[in-house]
């Protein structure tokens, strides 16, 4: 933790542990002293005015939000120095860090992104867009559900529009849509977008565009992440649909949950149908006498 940081914050939120840290902020496992739980706290690392405007924001567009599948907002201070926002602590681990670990079942991961994606679809119903979906945002609770984190970049959009004046490009380079590159307007389809690039890493264990240089931004400018042919069925053409380059042919976050919900049932369908087939049969030989048998 900064020396320049306080452990108590608002007069009860006691700094335990520190959970990560990023270029704008830290986020500390904190004690609620007044209500006696452990909380996530994200305190801001340098206050500069811009850095403060757009924790305002994120936290302001947070609590526009209610979403089980996005990580809930409980208190703030966004006057002091340095401005801190106390959220929910999810239990858990990145998914980051879980497929790191080794490869996710299909239905799975079908069943957290769809998850993810119904937040989404909750956030842009409400004019948030995350700008930011990638696997180190996205927290796997001890409970199996997903939550959206990290609103550092939101944007609202109002009628597909930005407000604002903000026109600076943000994002993480290996995720953003081609529109946010060219630095254009950014709708809930970037968002989308990014979330199909996660899927596809998911699922292949390799980053569909790594290279961060200029030369690499160019070529998804014009052409699509490599989708292999062999994926189960059903991905591929989900996948195509959420990275195309145009943001008008994409699918709405909405139709891409509903599309993986349908995905995480096919999956756990066949699961059960392989497990049925592989099952030992077992017969029993029931007495005439005495209706007692033995198996056989």
């Amino acid at each position: 933790m900064s020396t320049a940081h306080p452990r108590l914050f608002g007069g009860r939120y006691e700094v335990v542990a520190t959970l990560g840290r990023g270029g704008m902020a830290c986020v500390y496992r904190a004690h609620d002293r007044v209500l006696e739980r452990d909380v996530a706290l994200k305190v801001v690392s340098e206050a500069t005015d811009d850095v403060r405007d757009q924790f305002v924001t994120e936290a302001r567009l947070l609590a526009r939000l209610s979403h089980e599948a996005i990580v809930t907002p409980f208190d703030a201070g966004l006057d002091d120095t340095p401005p801190w926002l106390v959220l929910e602590l999810v239990e858990g681990q990145p998914l980051s860090r879980v497929l790191a670990a080794g490869p996710v079942g299909h239905g799975v991961l079908a069943g957290l992104s769809a998850q993810v994606a119904a937040g989404l679809a909750h956030a842009h119903a409400a004019g948030v867009v995350h700008q930011d979906v990638k696997p180190s945002n996205v927290m796997v609770a001890a409970s199996g559900r997903a939550r959206l984190t990290d609103f550092g970049v939101a944007r609202l959009v109002v009628d597909d529009e930005p407000v604002g004046d903000d026109e600076r490009v943000v994002g993480t380079a290996a995720f953003m849509a081609p529109e946010q590159l060219r630095g254009e307007k950014v709708t809930g389809a970037a968002d989308v977008y990014a979330l199909g690039l996660l899927l596809l890493e998911a699922l292949t264990g390799t980053p569909s565009f790594p290279d961060s240089s200029m030369d690499a931004r160019l070529v998804r400018l014009h052409h699509g992440p490599l989708i292999p042919a062999s994926l189960p069925r059903g991905w591929p053409a989900l996948l195509a649909a959420m990275t195309a380059l145009a943001p008008g042919s994409r699918p709405s976050a909405e139709g891409v949950a509903c599309r993986l919900r349908d995905l995480a049932r096919d999956h756990a369908a066949h699961d059960m149908t392989e497990r049925t087939q592989t099952m030992p049969v077992v017969r029993r030989v029931v007495s005439p006498v005495d209706g007692l048998g033995d198996e056989a």
